[in-house]
């Protein structure tokens, strides 16, 4: 007999929606003895079959839905079938000279708990959830049937693991270690150094492509300030677009390195930039007390909340270094500013912005949206798949 699980009353409701998880809260009784990351088969109370999931006892999510049709079977050929079809779906980036891009986006494509990045002729994974480490060896499989001719790495180096009660792990499943500088050729053909091995995230911000891509539309005759530069991939937009002056600023000496590499790659001005290696927060204030000014401003913080309990300080925190950088744009000037924080709604860092602009007595308004770019898609039945979320604003004359 099959492991099951077996929902409250009423708690069937978002699984009939499509949406992939089941917390523990909602589960009334789980019959068997599902192991770690096996299959259990999901039942409303009143005894209906509704999914097949992921056990994860660990975890609050104790269950990810791997499917919502009773005949599919999670196997090597289910995973190579979801991320065949996530990868054609990425077809057009393919073909406008990108190369690197998300293969597969977690839940949003069907597979809970897998990335699956793609870096010229490298693919690297994160395995995050029990149900994906249960059946590593059917990824992997799937993965090196459908992309043979690629190396592939891991970079589950993710603190999510310890959720679901495992163990960070990275290193090479297959083929050649990525080099430390490996280039990438992203929007009108812009070249990127990436790390694979030690860079962010897995080696670089894919999901901010189209954004950064945006700058170059504010930054023509402006003095550019970007915060939390990373490798400056803004900063090479904002030059592009005819930027007087660029200032990066970021606590990694890594990065400050690479992003002077990312700038003679594309044959861009080193003479227009300044790097400094500094606290943005701290900067901030210093150029405040010294009366600084700045066309464009960009923020693209790290995540400041990983869970409920830390909302309400991260909240506090968006709106501190908003507010300095609304203190130093010029009457004219834009800040494009960014929160990863996936608790973070857009309303409520619209809000969050908003009250900084007041603080620091500007009055302001919003001229673009921006999101994650198109290789990270949102399933509409799991919008915890909008993590990414951006304002351009401009402050009024």
């Amino acid at each position: 007999m099959p492991d099951k699980i077996i929902l409250q009353p009423g708690r069937e409701k978002s699984v009939l929606r499509h949406h992939p998880w089941i917390f523990s809260h909602a589960i009334k009784e789980i019959e068997g003895s599902p192991e770690e990351g096996g299959e259990v088969e999901v039942f409303s109370s009143s005894m209906e079959w509704l999914a097949v999931a992921a056990y994860s006892p660990k975890s609050q999510i104790t269950a990810r839905i791997w499917s919502f049709d009773r005949n599919d079977t999670i196997d090597e050929a289910f995973f190579r079938n979801r991320i065949s079809e996530a990868d054609q779906r990425r077809e057009s980036l393919r073909s406008s000279g990108i190369t690197a891009y998300r293969v597969v986006a977690a839940e949003s494509d069907g597979i809970p708990g897998l990335i699956i990045d793609r870096y010229n002729n490298f693919i690297v994974v994160q395995i995050l959830s029990a149900g994906c480490e249960h059946h590593r060896n059917d990824i992997i499989g799937a993965i090196s049937s459908l992309f043979p001719e690629l190396s592939i790495y891991e970079r589950s180096d993710v603190s999510v693991r310890k959720k679901e009660g495992l163990e960070e792990k990275t290193g090479l499943i297959r083929g050649e270690i990525p080099p430390d500088e490996l280039v990438i050729s992203e929007t009108g053909g812009m070249k990127i150094i990436v790390d694979i091995v030690h860079g962010h995230k897995t080696g670089y911000y894919l999901d901010q492509r189209d954004n950064r891509a945006k700058a170059a539309m504010y930054a023509k005759g402006t003095s550019v300030l970007n915060c939390f530069c990373y490798t400056g991939g803004f900063s090479l937009f904002a030059l592009r677009g005819g930027a007087k002056s660029v200032t990066n600023v970021d606590v990694s000496e890594r990065a400050l390195e690479l992003s002077k590499k990312n700038i003679v790659l594309n044959h861009l001005d080193p003479g227009r930039v300044k790097f400094i290696r500094e606290d943005v927060f701290a900067f901030l204030r210093k150029q405040k007390q010294k009366g600084e000014k700045y066309d464009l401003i960009v923020l693209d913080p790290p995540k400041f909340a990983e869970n409920k309990s830390q909302l309400m300080r991260a909240a506090r925190g968006y709106k501190d270094i908003n507010m300095l950088a609304f203190s130093l744009l010029r009457k004219g000037g834009v800040l494009m500013t960014f929160s990863c924080s996936g608790l973070m709604t857009r309303e409520l860092f619209q809000k969050v912005v908003a009250d900084a602009a007041m603080d620091a007595g500007v009055n302001a308004q919003i001229v673009d949206t921006m999101s994650q770019a198109c290789d990270h898609p949102v399933g509409l039945p799991y919008p915890e798949g909008l993590y990414l979320k951006g304002f351009a604003v401009r402050v009024m004359q």
